[in-house]
């Protein structure tokens, strides 16, 4: 588990603390750029940019929530579906969810990925990304793009990610941390939420995980 909060880390405003995917400023930003990049390019220099800016910045080392929002919301905000993420990790109760109750879960589940993760950012400073061959058709819409969080020292971290062709471009919506994928971890908690508590209980749950966390970190 440390091995792996501290590979998640190295993406934690990348990929786990994306923010809605709808919003429409910082999407207007991003679309130009991402509708005529590779999916393997943007991982790359999305990956770089996250890392450079965690080793620039001593508040993002800190763990700071606050900076690290502001990372997320800045710059890689326009290249993560993470309403698809929150989606697909609820699983079939997303179907029976209001707008409302599906804004609370995305908003919820994002807070807790960033505070989850926020206290290992220090480390990210020690890695680089190695990028993995990629294999994919030009008319794929949905492809993994392969790399690995090389520390130091030691051996090198798996991590992997789905993206998807929209019109905006494309667009990151699961990571694979050393085998496990995200979604896949968090449906399966998730599931059980549900089915004890309803849609409401899954957003409480969150919200109190969430509270805790803040306390924790205060």
């Amino acid at each position: 588990m440390k091995r792996r909060s501290f590979a998640a880390s190295l993406v934690i405003a990348a990929l786990l603390g994306a923010g809605l995917a709808t919003a429409p400023a910082a999407q207007a930003q991003g679309t130009a750029s991402a509708a005529l990049t590779a999916p393997d390019a943007l991982v790359k220099s999305l990956s770089e940019d996250v890392l450079a800016s965690i080793r620039r910045d001593p508040t993002l080392q800190s763990g700071d929530i606050g900076r690290l929002n502001a990372l997320v919301d800045e710059k890689i905000l326009p290249h993560v579906n993470f309403e698809k993420m929150t989606r697909l990790a609820v699983g079939r109760g997303w179907r029976e969810a209001t707008p409302e109750q599906r804004q609370a879960l995305t908003r919820e589940f994002r807070s807790l990925l960033v505070r989850t993760y926020a206290g290992a950012v220090s480390t990210a400073k020690d890695y680089q990304v190695r990028m993995q061959p990629f294999r994919a058709e030009p008319a794929d819409n949905d492809v993994t793009v392969r790399t690995q969080a090389v520390p130091g020292r030691g051996e090198p971290i798996q991590l992997d990610y789905r993206l998807e062709r929209t019109a905006a471009g494309w667009k990151i919506y699961d990571v694979n941390v050393l085998g496990i994928w995200l979604v896949e971890n968090y449906r399966n908690t998730f599931a059980g939420e549900i089915s004890r508590g309803g849609i409401d209980g899954l957003i409480k749950s969150l919200a109190d995980r969430n509270k805790a966390l803040e306390a924790k970190a205060s």
